[in-house]
Parts: C-alpha cells; sequence; structure tokens
C-alpha cells in the first residue's frame, strides 16, 4: 500500500474527514474531528490501536511506539508497504472503530456511526 492507497482506506470508512494540521506534507485523518491515522511527510504511517494491540506489535517488533503519540496508544510504520495491505487496512479500520467509540453518542449519531 502506498500514501494514496493509505487515502482511499480511510475515506471509506464512515464520517472520516481528511486534515493537515501539522503541514500539507503529513495527512491527518480524524472521525468526528479525532485523529485516528496519520502518513507523515517522509512516507511513515501511524495510527491508534487498542491497549493489547500496542503491546502485541511493539514487543513483537512489527512495529515502534509512534513518535509523540505512544502514550495514547498508537504505533508507527516506518514504511506504508511494511505490511500487506489488506492487514493495513483492517488495522486502519480497528483505529477508526476505536476512536469513534469514545465519541458522545450525539456525535456518533451525527456521523451516521450509532
Amino acid at each position: 500500500m502506498d500514501r494514496a492507497g493509505v487515502g482511499r482506506v480511510c475515506l471509506a470508512l464512515p464520517g472520516t474527514t481528511l486534515d493537515h494540521p501539522f503541514g500539507e506534507g503529513h495527512d491527518t485523518y480524524k472521525v468526528g474531528g479525532k485523529m485516528f491515522a496519520m502518513v507523515g511527510a517522509e512516507g511513515g504511517v501511524s495510527f491508534k490501536v487498542t491497549d493489547i494491540a500496542y503491546e502485541v506489535l511493539t514487543d513483537s517488533g512489527h512495529a515502534r511506539p509512534a513518535p509523540y503519540l505512544a502514550r495514547a496508544k498508537w504505533v508507527n510504520l516506518p514504511r506504508i508497504d511494511d505490511w500487506p495491505e489488506d492487514e493495513l487496512a483492517d488495522h486502519l479500520a480497528t483505529a477508526h472503530a476505536v476512536v469513534a467509540a469514545r465519541l458522545t453518542k450525539k456525535a456518533r449519531a451525527a456521523l451516521g456511526l450509532s
């Protein structure tokens, strides 16, 4: 998968928006105004994971703690093509679901996520 592929996967998820709060070189995907994935200017991808997935992925070396976001259980892949496309797409969908689940009922309903 490449940067455009990450964009296609993320934007296909309900209520997702694309933003550039860190500059045009960084694509940030949000649901309900909350980030769930980001592609960096140098081609890496970071995304939110569950607590268990964080431990498994970082302990096994499949991903590293995301710079600045590790305390919030985000992981980073220095290269987008480090994982098979279907597996990365599943992780991005899970990131979306984890963040969307923390939105208020009203916000989820407004986004059609109820």
